[in-house]
């Protein structure tokens, strides 16, 4: 299977440790990332994705506002200059072990966080990138496919 993510999830999956909006994001998060950790590839798409099934049904989700399309335009344009390749609705990404490792370094040293300007996990998602990434549901060991 495939796993649908906008951009700036490419940076959420970073730093995932099991906290969300709410039970059920939780657990559909905790599903999507050892769906990540066993290989499954990504396919990048505009707007909505498969993280932010839980919230749609919620009164105004923010999935949907400006600002966190903002963000998914400067995650693809730092991501995509990372990894040298276009990051766009309708490109397929491998999340092998090594380009996990470029994200994650990047992520740490600020590379590629613009993205995470004004977002209410970004002092959290900081804290887990300073502690090394420990407990994160999207595991380094990538199983391969």
């Amino acid at each position: 299977m495939t796993i649908r993510l906008r951009a700036h999830h490419l940076l959420c999956l970073l730093t995932y440790v099991g906290k969300g909006y709410s039970p059920a994001f939780t657990v559909n998060y905790d599903a999507i990332a050892e769906r990540l950790s066993r290989g499954e590839d990504i396919l990048l798409v505009s707007g909505p994705d498969d993280v932010c099934a839980p919230l749609l049904d919620g009164p105004e989700p923010h999935c949907r506002n400006d600002s966190v399309i903002e963000r998914d335009r400067l995650a693809a344009r730092d991501v995509g200059d990372l990894l040298a390749r276009p990051i766009e609705p309708g490109v397929r990404l491998d999340l092998d072990a090594a380009i996990l490792a470029r994200l994650r370094q990047a992520f740490s040293v600020g590379g590629v966080r613009k993205a995470c300007g004004g977002c209410e996990w970004n002092e959290l998602c900081g804290a887990i990138a300073a502690g090394g990434f420990a407990e994160t549901k999207v595991r380094q060991s990538i199983v391969p496919r």
